[in-house]
């Protein structure tokens, strides 16, 4: 069991917080694809329509940053968080 957590505009979409099943060693990417395929508008919002993570979006695993597309294939464990965020504009 691992926690998703969405932010800002994907907390709209997605809800604050998701307890996801996923088998040991889920990778990120698997985990981003089972949110895409169960709710299409974080589809829309989040993937090109490659199915590539965009750019612009933010991961975190249990606090610390990650690098999309290289960390992707990094696995989850039992009790990780997955945070997830869209870009924050501000000035």
């Amino acid at each position: 069991m691992i926690k998703v957590l969405a932010f800002a505009s994907f907390r709209e979409i997605l809800g604050k917080e998701r307890k996801l099943d996923v088998n040991e060693g889920a990778t990120v990417k698997e985990v981003l694809a089972i949110l895409a395929s169960s709710c299409t508008g974080f589809k829309v919002a989040a993937f090109e329509d490659s199915d590539e993570l965009m750019d612009y979006v933010l991961l975190m695993i249990n606090n610390k940053r990650i690098e999309s597309p290289r960390d992707l294939s990094r696995s989850l464990h039992e009790g990780d968080e997955l945070a997830i965020f869209p870009p924050v504009a501000g000035g």
